[in-house]
This record gives C-alpha cells, structure tokens and sequence, in this order.
C-alpha cells in the first residue's frame, strides 16, 4: 500500500464534516485506511508534519471565506485559514499533488497572489453546467469526462482572474475560473467534485442560516439539488487519488 492521502477539513459541524469525508472516499473510490483525515476545526496540524509522508494533500470546503474582514472573522476560521496557507509554499514549490474543493480555489488563488473577492461571480446554491477549455480536454485529472457536464456549486466569493502560472482547465458562465492547476500537479476547483444531490440536500439543510440562501429557499433548492445529474464529478477524485495514489 502506497502513502496516504492527507485529508484537510474546515467545516465546525461535525455532521457536514463527516459527510464530506464519507463522500471523499465513496466518491474518489478510495479506502480510509488510504487517507489521514485531520479536522483543522478541532486540531492543529501536528508540529512534525511533513509532506513527504502523504501522496497528496485534498482541502476540502467551508463556510469561510478568505476574503472576510479579519476584524470579524471568528478566531478558529483565521486559524484554519493560517494553517492551510502555510502548507501552500512548500505544496507549490515542489509541486505536491494537491486538491482543493471550492475553499481550496480561493486558498490558492489567494497564496499566488490573484484576487479573490466577493466582487463578482459568487454562484447561488445548485447545480451549474461547466465546460471544459482546450487545456482542460488533455488533463489527465479530467480524463474521460465529456466537455461540458454538471457540477455542483455554492459560494459567495470567487477568484477573479487567473492566477500567475495556472492553467485554466473548467469554466462556467456563471464563473468562469470552476478549476485551475499550478504547475503540473496541484489542482483547484470552485465546484465540489465529491458532492452529489444528497449531499448537497444535506449541506442546505446544515447551512440554511448561514447566509448563501434565504432560509425559506432551502426546499426548491433541495429539490433542484436532488434532480440534478451531477453524477460525472467524482471522476475527478478518482482520477486524482488513481494518479497519485
């Protein structure tokens, strides 16, 4: 058995938290005793880390955002934040393999130095159709998908331009930049591949006061979430614990 993957989770309410684990390794096709899963919401990441342990580190998402004012923030989101950020030097520079969900974009777009704001193109919760850009149809993360398929979406702020030295591989019209890659081996995506409708269901029902929908939406937006075939997603997961793994 190779090393594990290094799974990184930020969310406080431990139901959303154990559903996006459970989702990871159902949806990557990968077993537990494949992954080391720290919750940076309970935990610090331990001071002997080192990468060099792990195949490949998966940052998944939250209900921060790296663009709140920090004089509102609450203390363990800028701790979590600081956390992931200081591990983002050393996975760009040597190229670890790296997957960040929907936080993960903004994590980092934001170490590289690009804007990452509420300015524009935040999507609401739900499905959304992403297409593939000519870089993206010779990843081999995107291998065997089709060029256009549905992903599924919620955040209130986005990146704004690419940042220096990515490679623009997903788009939408709603958002452009839905998944980007650094280098040769660390990935980003705005959407979350590891979600699907009842997934989804879930997290409205856990974050309905959390500012992404009014309250009162939260059954329409189950019920799109249900419907929607975003079944093609996880085959970014696979492709990527396969690759690295």
């Amino acid at each position: 058995m190779g090393k594990p993957f290094l799974i990184l989770q930020l969310r406080p309410e431990t139901e959303a938290s154990d559903g996006e684990y459970a989702a990871m390794l159902d949806k990557g096709g990968i077993a537990a005793n494949r992954t080391r899963r720290v919750r940076l919401d309970r935990e610090a990441l331990p001071p002997d880390l080192s990468l060099d342990d792990y195949a490949g580190v998966v940052v998944g998402g939250g209900p921060g955002c790296v663009s709140d004012d920090p004089a509102t923030r609450p203390d363990n989101e800028a701790r979590i934040e600081a956390a992931i950020l200081g591990l983002m030097p050393e996975i760009t520079t040597r190229d670890i393999p790296f997957m960040g969900c929907c936080y993960g974009i903004s994590i980092l777009a934001h170490h590289l130095g690009a804007e990452v704001s509420k300015r524009r193109w935040g999507e609401p919760v739900g499905p959304v159709e992403v297409v593939r850009t000519a870089d993206g149809t010779t990843d081999p993360v995107l291998a065997d998908l089709p060029d256009s398929f549905t992903a599924l979406v919620g955040h209130k702020e986005a990146t704004q331009a690419l940042p220096d030295g990515c490679v623009h591989l997903l788009a939408s019209d709603p958002c452009p930049f839905q998944m980007i890659r650094y280098g040769q081996n660390v990935y980003a995506a705005q959407f979350h591949p590891e979600a699907d409708g009842q997934v989804f269901a879930d997290r409205i029902r856990i974050y309905r006061d959390r500012g992404y929908f009014p309250p009162g939406a939260a059954q329409e937006l189950t019920d799109r979430a249900l419907k929607a075939q975003a079944d093609l997603t996880p085959r970014i997961l696979q492709n990527f614990f396969a690759r690295y793994g």
